[in-house]
């Protein structure tokens, strides 16, 4: 390449080395000058332009900058148009940036003519961010040096994008009395904005003394719901692995793998297992929108990366965080907590909960605890796991004793006079009372305590707002419960009759039947009888 100023009678196939402006239009720098641009310069004054004049060798500033683009490309990474010797690489789905540190150090290293900016490894990032960017510094650049880069590039994956998976949350609020409510109003806002951020669900909130056998039932009722990561906000934090909420942990059968974390702020979090169940004791910069020491922790460990002792001790490094507030962000101000947002399809939950149970030998059988919590508890949790937007259950015999079972939890309840005539009755109750807006309703019998919000969301993921049907779970060619009805049946499903529920219109109904498989036996499993309940006692 050749490079400097030239008079006019030479510009034609130059490409311009600065943007000048005419009287009537800007020419912009890397333009291609042709015989009528040389006119135009000429009777504007100008005699000469610089510019650059390329070999047969050299590539121009944007074919090379799409070339070395191309080169780092890797998982969930693309390239946009190169433009004014620029390509930004961008994410094509949400998710953390994984970065080969030594290959984009080799690539600068080769020319300067050739730069690569990235954002630091493991940022977190939404689909179209920009991940990445190669600038070309000359208007052009020799062949050799870009198949260099493209050879360097070709050694590793420069560039990823490891993808977040989608989690089940819950959240424990500890409360001491006298607790002042906007406490609880910021830890589930924060907490909620975080998950769903990282594309995940937060549905099961629950609060409960500052005591350790209370937060205990709390861990067994989410981990039952089928919470696959579960999130505690005490009205204190920790000052030792025996304080109440990690022993607590303990007391549910859990193990304490780290407390503390080198980074600031976010020092008190602490970081334990249930199983397979990570749980987090939250630091109190959680309740504040500033990046912190959790959102490492999350973004990590829904990207499906490793989270342990050791991942946490290697944080120390960066990891003072100065994170500005976000734009309009009072940290002082209290916001309501926001409603259970919809991921597409607005269905309710209608918890059937009104029958006597007769065969239960006397008493309200749906109190009866499986796993350290009621049956009807369980069943209702799972509800409010899910991604249903609203959850209802009907209450019939022991009405009070069934509502003071659900005590704080975020349900609205319906109550059935005529419940000794039978389920249909329930039914009725329920869907005259449903949210107007509700596109369909998975229909939950309270007995079944085994059924968890997977269950429910596979069914919710099965129907389509658009070709509503009437989805129903299936084990090995045998159809169970719940089942998720859309509305264009509700008129008939409130002329039903008896016990049988609605049995008779999903064979009336065939053609509408979507069936979703299910791996257990929960979709069966019902607690009628003291057989039944002792029989499951120790699942």
């Amino acid at each position: 390449m050749i490079f400097g100023e030239f008079p006019l009678v030479e510009c034609e196939g130059l490409l311009l080395a600065h943007s000048l402006r005419l009287p009537d239009r800007i020419m912009k720098k890397g333009r291609r000058l042709t015989s009528a641009d040389s006119r135009l310069l000429a009777a504007a004054g100008i005699e000469k332009v610089h510019g650059a004049r390329l070999d047969l060798e050299d590539v121009d500033e944007n074919t090379a900058a799409g070339m070395v683009a191309a080169a780092l490309t890797g998982p969930g990474i693309a390239a946009r148009t190169p433009h004014a010797g620029r390509c930004n690489l961008y994410a094509t789905r949400r998710g953390l940036v994984t970065v080969d540190a030594a290959t984009i150090g080799r690539i600068n290293r080769i020319d300067e003519a050739v730069t690569v900016a990235t954002l630091p490894p493991l940022s977190a990032v939404r689909k179209g961010a920009v991940v990445a960017t190669v600038k070309i510094i000359p208007l052009a650049v020799g062949r050799v040096c870009v198949d260099a880069c493209a050879t360097a590039a070709g050694q590793d994956v420069a560039l990823g994008l490891l993808s977040f998976r989608p989690q089940r949350a819950a959240l424990v609020v500890t409360e001491q009395p006298g607790e002042p409510s906007r406490n609880y109003i910021a830890a589930v806002t924060s907490s909620r904005r975080r998950m769903e951020e990282l594309g995940s669900h937060l549905g099961l909130v629950q609060r409960c003394a500052h005591d350790a056998p209370a937060v205990a039932a709390a861990l067994r009722e989410a981990l039952a719901a089928g919470c696959s990561l579960i999130m505690i906000s005490g009205t204190t934090v920790p000052k030792d692995r025996a304080d109440t909420v990690p022993a607590a942990i303990v007391a549910a059968g859990g193990e304490i793998v780290h407390f503390g974390m080198p980074v600031e702020p976010g020092n008190m979090l602490l970081l334990a297992r249930i199983g397979a169940v990570p749980v987090i004791i939250l630091p109190g910069c959680a309740r504040s929108r500033r990046s912190n020491g959790l959102d490492w922790v999350l973004q990590r460990m829904l990207a499906g990366l490793p989270m342990g002792r050791e991942q946490i001790m290697d944080m120390g490094v960066g990891g003072l965080i100065r994170s500005p507030l976000e734009a309009d962000e009072d940290e002082t101000a209290v916001r309501p907590e926001p409603a259970r947002v919809p991921p597409g399809r607005r269905v309710a939950a209608l918890v059937l909960a009104a029958g006597s149970g007769s065969r239960m030998g006397g008493g309200n059988k749906l109190l009866q605890p499986v796993g350290g919590v009621p049956m009807l508890r369980r069943v209702t949790n799972a509800a409010l796991a899910s991604r249903c937007t609203s959850v209802r259950v009907v209450t019939g015999f022991a009405a009070d004793d069934a509502e003071a079972c659900l005590a704080g939890l975020d349900v609205a309840f319906t109550h059935n006079p005529d419940h000794p005539t039978g389920m249909a009755s329930s039914l009725r109750c329920g869907l005259v009372a449903l949210d107007a807006d509700a596109d369909a309703a998975v229909i939950l019998l309270a007995d079944m305590p085994f059924i968890d919000g997977d269950h429910i969301d596979r069914l919710i993921d099965a129907f389509d707002p658009e070709q509503p049907g009437i989805v129903v779970p299936v084990k090995d060619g045998r159809r169970g419960n719940p089942v998720l009805w859309p509305r264009a049946l509700f008129a008939e499903m409130q002329a039903v009759e008896g016990d049988v529920g609605a049995r008779d219109l999903l064979r009336r109904h065939a053609g509408l039947v979507v069936s979703v498989a299910c791996e257990d036996d929960a979709i069966f499993a019902d607690i009628d009888t003291p057989a039944a309940l002792d029989e499951v006692a120790g699942r």
